[in-house]
């Protein structure tokens, strides 16, 4: 326990020096400074993008639509009663209003516009709101393929329907163009802090495949994963998902792809000359990281990890290249996942691509490039296009045969890369050499 508790101590101490974790109170003016950004000069130019001049955003206190909860002020941990935001977009005066119909002010950006007194009944208000502007459209979060995107649930829809004029109700449109690009357009600033969470990300992964963590012979799989949950909460971050660790040996057949999300040994003795994987990411001032890297294992006598295991993971750094290459904006999703496995087939690879948009949540939205089990495209969300200033969770695999353990392997990444004016980045750097357990040298290159 005390080994623990040391280990913990001196790992807090190696990231508070590589990237500084802020405390909560300059996390709240990072994120409100941040979320002002974007409400005063990226939403006027979404909202050009989309054609939509009027945006409601309704939601209810626990029950919380996805969008709002990218808007919440940072002291706002939920939204209040039932929540009502409306923005409308004049182009010709080159303004955009931003209104909550509430009887306070929602954070330091959105205008409280609802006098109970005045007028009693909120829907009521609202529609005076809106006739007041007369907008083109009225968009509201409903969407059959975007989840987040689809906020808006049944009873709010039914009464607001039930209070609006037939004149404006024939206006009513689905806010889904608007909605997901919001989700999923990230700013130059956002940009900047997404390195440090990535790096953040990087350095837990590094220090839990490493000798201070594992003890061949005695660690278990498990305990890995619990040790990566003990270190976010030791660093008063948070994860959107419960870290895996998963191992490939010699004396073991692969299995399917469901092996690395369900199924697996929960306590696995972690042994010389296993190749470890772990699918990790962190959340940090509302923006998420989702990481898969690898580590090896070495036996006594080794300095490094064998050739043919170094060589497999040169082909999965090629199968990102090749599907990174295929970026485009405009394309869609399943244009991308098409060209970019007929590439990786073409040069004799075996690949699987199963890259999402990463961001504001987890599983994002915006363009998904295949599914594991839908390589042929996705329906929906797969045909929508991409576009630049967005974030994807680089997700893919393939099968190598190694003659040397007479079995197939399968070499697992993903890694957060940028789309932008300029074409594709990492955020902050790939696995390009293994992590080697106990450590030799750094495995991150450009």
């Amino acid at each position: 326990m005390i080994r623990v508790l040391i280990t913990l101590l001196l790992f807090t101490s190696f990231v508070m020096r590589s990237q500084q974790i802020l405390p909560e109170r300059e996390r709240a003016r990072v994120v409100d400074e941040i979320l002002g950004d974007r409400l005063n000069n990226l939403l006027p130019q979404l909202m050009d993008r989309a054609d939509i001049d009027m945006w409601l955003v309704i939601s209810r206190e626990y029950n919380e639509d996805p969008v709002i909860r990218t808007m919440l002020p940072a002291t706002w941990l939920n939204a209040r009663r039932r929540t009502i935001l409306l923005f409308y977009r004049n182009k010709v005066k080159n303004t955009i209003e931003k209104l909550a119909v509430a009887r306070y002010d929602f954070g330091e950006h959105i205008k409280g516009a609802w006098d109970k007194e005045a007028q009693p009944d909120q829907w009521k208000r609202l529609v005076e709101l809106i006739e007041e502007r007369d907008p083109k459209k009225i968009a509201l979060n409903y969407s059959e393929h975007f989840n987040i995107a689809d906020g808006l649930v049944h009873t709010d829809l039914e009464e607001f329907k039930s209070y609006l004029p037939k004149r404006l109700a024939s206006r009513l449109v689905s806010a889904e163009p608007l909605a997901v690009s919001w989700i999923e357009t990230r700013t130059p600033r956002e940009m900047v802090i997404y390195e440090q969470l990535v790096e953040i990300t990087h350095g837990i992964i590094a220090e839990a495949f490493s000798e201070k963590v594992i003890t061949p012979g005695i660690t278990t799989t498990g305990e890995v994963e619990w040790w990566m949950r003990d270190k976010v909460t030791a660093l008063g971050l948070e994860t959107w998902f419960h870290p895996t660790v998963d191992v490939q040996r010699s004396s073991e057949e692969l299995v399917g792809h469901l092996y690395s999300f369900s199924g697996r040994p929960e306590n696995e003795v972690i042994r010389p000359g296993d190749l470890l994987h772990c699918d990790f990411g962190i959340t940090y001032l509302r923006l998420n990281t989702d990481c898969q890297e690898l580590a090896y294992v070495l036996k006594p006598g080794e300095t490094g990890a064998p050739e043919f295991l170094r060589n497999a993971l040169k082909d999965g750094n090629r199968v990102q290249d090749i599907l990174t290459e295929h970026f485009e904006t405009g394309k869609s999703g399943n244009e991308i996942l098409k060209a970019s496995l007929e590439a990786g087939r073409a040069e004799g690879l075996r690949p699987a691509i199963y890259t999402h948009p990463l961001g504001s949540y987890g599983h994002s939205a915006g363009p998904t490039i295949g599914m594991w089990d839908s390589q042929g495209g996705v329906p929906g969300d797969g045909d929508y296009l991409l576009y630049p200033n967005t974030v994807y969770a680089i997700e893919l695999n393939t099968t190598v045969t190694l003659p040397e353990w007479k079995r197939d392997i399968r070499i697992m990444l993903e890694e957060a890369g940028f789309w932008g004016e300029n074409g594709f980045r990492y955020v902050k750097g790939r696995q390009t050499d293994l992590l080697l357990i106990p450590r030799v040298k750094s495995h991150l290159g450009e």
